[in-house]
C-alpha cells in the first residue's frame, strides 16, 4: 500500500488567493519531492483549533500569513532565535517527536530578493522602513545580519516605530520616528505599509528618496504598485515588488520541511505577476 504524501498548507484570513500552493508545487516538482499543498483558511478566533486539527490529521508544517503569525509564535512548542527575535512565526514543522517547531523567514526571503532584483549589497547600506507592521519584526535581524549601516523605521504612528526600534538597539544603528518627519540620506527605502495595496502611497516626503539608489515594496500585485508608481515619478530607476520575497521565504520553508533547498529564479520568473521590477 502507497503511503500517502505529506500534507502542507498555508493559513490565514482571507487565504483564497494565496500564491503559495503554486509556488510549492513548483519546487516540489524541480526536487522530486511528492507532497500535496493546500490552502487552510480560519476565522480570526479559531487559529489554534484549525492548526490543532490539521496536525491531528497528520499534517507536516503550515505557511502562517495575517493575520496569524503573533498567535503562531505563541502556539509553537519551540522558536528558532529568529522567530523569537520576530516575536512572530510564518512556519510551523512537526518535528518527529510531534512538537512543532516555529520560525520566521520573512527576513532572509526579503534580504535575498533585495539584493538579487536590486542589485545593491546590504552590507553597508543606510535602509529606510516604511511601516512597522509585524513583518519589519522579522526583517530588522536579518538586515542586521547582512551588515545594513543603519535602519531608520518611519510610521504613521510614531511611537510605534520608536518602540520597535527600541526592541532592536543591540543589533546596531536603528532608529524610529513619525512618516511625516523622515528625511533622506538612505541607500535603500523599503515600503511595508499594506495600505498601498488599496491605491493609497506613503504619506511620506519625496525627500526621502533624494540619495536612494533603490526601493523595494514588500507587497505586490499584477500591476506597479502605488508606491512603485510613486518612486518611478521621482527617477528611482532601481525598484522591485515583494513577489521575489514571497517565493524566498516559501523557499527557505520548504529546506526546513523537506531537507532541500530549491532554486528560486526560475519559479520567480514562471509565476510573477505583472509587477514592476528592475530590469535585468
Amino acid at each position: 500500500m502507497t503511503a500517502s504524501p505529506d500534507r502542507y498548507a498555508v493559513i490565514g484570513h482571507p487565504v483564497d488567493h494565496s500564491r503559495s500552493p503554486d509556488i510549492h508545487a513548483a519546487f516540489a516538482r524541480q526536487t522530486g519531492q511528492t507532497l500535496v499543498y493546500e490552502r487552510l483558511p480560519a476565522a480570526p478566533d479559531a487559529f489554534a483549533a484549525t492548526v490543532a486539527a490539521f496536525f491531528a490529521e497528520g499534517g507536516a508544517g503550515l505557511n502562517v500569513t495575517l493575520p496569524f503569525k503573533g498567535e503562531a509564535a505563541a502556539y509553537a512548542d519551540r522558536l528558532t532565535d529568529r522567530a523569537r527575535r520576530a516575536g512572530a512565526v510564518n512556519t510551523l514543522a512537526r518535528e518527529d517527536d510531534g512538537t512543532l517547531l516555529g520560525d520566521n523567514t520573512d527576513g532572509i526571503g526579503l534580504a535575498r530578493d533585495l539584493e538579487r532584483q536590486l542589485q545593491i549589497p546590504i552590507a553597508g547600506s543606510r535602509i529606510l522602513i516604511l511601516g512597522a507592521g509585524g513583518a519589519v519584526r522579522g526583517v530588522i535581524p536579518v538586515l542586521f545580519e547582512h551588515g545594513a549601516a543603519a535602519i531608520h523605521v518611519a510610521n504613521r504612528t510614531a511611537a510605534k516605530a520608536e518602540a520597535m526600534a527600541a526592541d532592536f538597539t543591540d543589533l546596531g544603528d536603528i532608529g524610529g520616528g513619525a512618516l511625516s518627519r523622515a528625511t533622506g540620506g538612505w541607500d535603500i527605502v523599503v515600503n511595508a505599509i499594506s495600505a498601498g495595496l488599496t491605491g493609497e502611497t506613503p504619506d511620506v516626503s519625496p525627500a526621502v528618496l533624494d540619495d536612494a539608489r533603490g526601493a523595494y515594496d514588500m507587497i505586490y500585485a499584477d500591476q506597479p504598485t502605488p508606491f512603485l508608481r510613486w518612486v518611478a515619478e521621482h527617477g528611482i530607476e532601481r525598484r522591485c515588488d515583494g513577489f521575489g520575497m514571497l517565493v524566498e521565504q516559501a523557499a527557505e520553508s520548504f529546506a526546513l520541511w523537506r531537507g532541500v533547498h530549491p532554486q528560486t529564479a526560475d519559479v520567480i520568473a514562471a509565476l510573477r505577476p505583472g509587477g514592476d521590477r528592475h530590469p535585468s
